[in-house]
Formats: C-alpha cells, sequence, structure tokens
C-alpha cells in the first residue's frame, strides 16, 4: 500500500501570521513538522498558496506543491494537492495521510498507528484519540471528545463532555467512565478523499463546527487507534513561547 503525506500549510492566521515559518531554533515550523513525518512516511509534500512557504520549503531540499488560495479547509487543500502531485509525478496513492502542520512534535508512531488502521480494507478514513486524563478537559469545548465502537470505530465527536455522566457529579465523572478525545490527524483512502470534498456541509458539522461529523452524517467509515502521545499544536506566539519556557524545543 502506498502512502503519501501532505502538509497544509497557509501563511495567513488571524492569530499567528506566518506561522510555518517561525522560527524554532533555527528551522522552521514546517520544516521541523516534515522532518518528523520524513521519519514515516518516504514522500512527503508541502500543499501551500503562498510563495514564501514555497521557497522555505524548497530551501530545505523539500517537497511543495501550490494549490488554490480559496480553499474553505485543509482537506479540501490537500485533495487538490494530491490530485497535482499524481498527475505531474505518474504515480497512484492509495492513502493520504493529512499532518497538521502546527505540530512540530508529531511523533512517528502517531503516523505508524494511523497507517496500520488500513490494515483492514474497510477502512476508509482513519484519525487518532487519545485517552483523557484531565477532568477539565471534558468539559473544554475546545478538546473535542469521541465515541468509539468495541472494534474503536467513530460513533460521534462533540465539543460537549461524552458521554453524559447521568446521575454522576461532574467532578466525578473521569473516575466514573472512559474519555478520549481527538486527536486531529487524518488519513483517507484516495478515493475516498476526493468524494467528501464533494460533499455539502452538513447539519451536525454545522451545529459542532467539527468537518468529520460530515463524513459520519454520510456514512463513511472513520477507524480510530488509541494513541498515548499527547498532541502539541502550536496556534499563536504565546504558545510557542509557553512550550520554549517548558524546555520542549
Amino acid at each position: 500500500m502506498r502512502f503519501i503525506g501532505i502538509i497544509p500549510a497557509r501563511y495567513a492566521s488571524t492569530r499567528f501570521p506566518g506561522k510555518p515559518l517561525a522560527d524554532i531554533n533555527g528551522k522552521t515550523m514546517i520544516q521541523r513538522v516534515y522532518e518528523q513525518t520524513l521519519l514515516a512516511i518516504d514522500e512527503v509534500w508541502v500543499a501551500t498558496d503562498d510563495d514564501r512557504i514555497k521557497t522555505a520549503v524548497e530551501k530545505f531540499g523539500g517537497n511543495v506543491v501550490m494549490t488554490s488560495a480559496d480553499h474553505q479547509s485543509g482537506t479540501d487543500r490537500i485533495a487538490e494537492a494530491v490530485a497535482t502531485i499524481s498527475k505531474s509525478n505518474q504515480k497512484e496513492y492509495d492513502v493520504v495521510i493529512n499532518i497538521q502542520g502546527d505540530e512540530p512534535f508529531i511523533q512517528p508512531e502517531q503516523i505508524e498507528s494511523i497507517k496500520a488502521c488500513f490494515d483492514s480494507p474497510n477502512t476508509q478514513i482513519a484519525t487518532l484519540v487519545k485517552q483523557i486524563s484531565s477532568q477539565e478537559d471534558i468539559f473544554d469545548p475546545n478538546k473535542v471528545k469521541a465515541v468509539i465502537s468495541n472494534d474503536q470505530k467513530a460513533l460521534y465527536f462533540s465539543r460537549s463532555p461524552i458521554p453524559y455522566q447521568r446521575g454522576v457529579e461532574k467532578e466525578d465523572w473521569l473516575n466514573n467512565g472512559t474519555f478520549y478525545k481527538h486527536i486531529g490527524m487524518y488519513a483517507y483512502k484516495k478515493d475516498v478523499l476526493q468524494e467528501i470534498t464533494q460533499i455539502e456541509q452538513s447539519r451536525l458539522e454545522v451545529s459542532e463546527s467539527l468537518e468529520q461529523l460530515r463524513w459520519l452524517e454520510n456514512g463513511y467509515w472513520i477507524q480510530t487507534d488509541i494513541t498515548e502521545h499527547e498532541s502539541i499544536g502550536i496556534d499563536t506566539p504565546d504558545d510557542l513561547e509557553r512550550i520554549k519556557d517548558m524546555g520542549l524545543l
């Protein structure tokens, strides 16, 4: 099975303009994400709409493809990117892995886990979840919760605390049940990726502002795997400084 990793990267960001080019101890953020991804995937590309990012990727010897500036989501961007790459290099890919461009600490084991989800021929889309260990995370709407089946198929994602613990005081929820938070890396069968970008926004997606609900609502199978690694995204300059203060860089 042939995998390709795509890292969508935009320059424009209301909270952190130019984030992919932020310096992290002598390397840009996008370079660090790229190098971590290469530890688990043989072919990696950056998909961008900005010449500054394109130049930076070429400078460190990475693969980069230009895409439209009009995409509403990273999923749309990588769908265009892989179609362009396949046409230009005359290669076909079985699975496309969408790597978040603001997670320079992504672990190769996480990527290997998501690749392994496709050992089942029924898997159409795959993602990762992590068991919640903090009471606060259960009730934080910025921490997306996932409910999974016994075979780890995604049943639902929500910003609300799910599953609801009826008759249990909130401070006891963590001790009374198992909660998972979503780790936002996706992988798709190539044909499925092209299909889902053609589907109109769904009512659940709009309600929760979660793109993956569109796929579930339209009957797609999202396989999950449980990771022990925390997701450490950098959304603002303050996030970057905080991580530096923690000694992670």
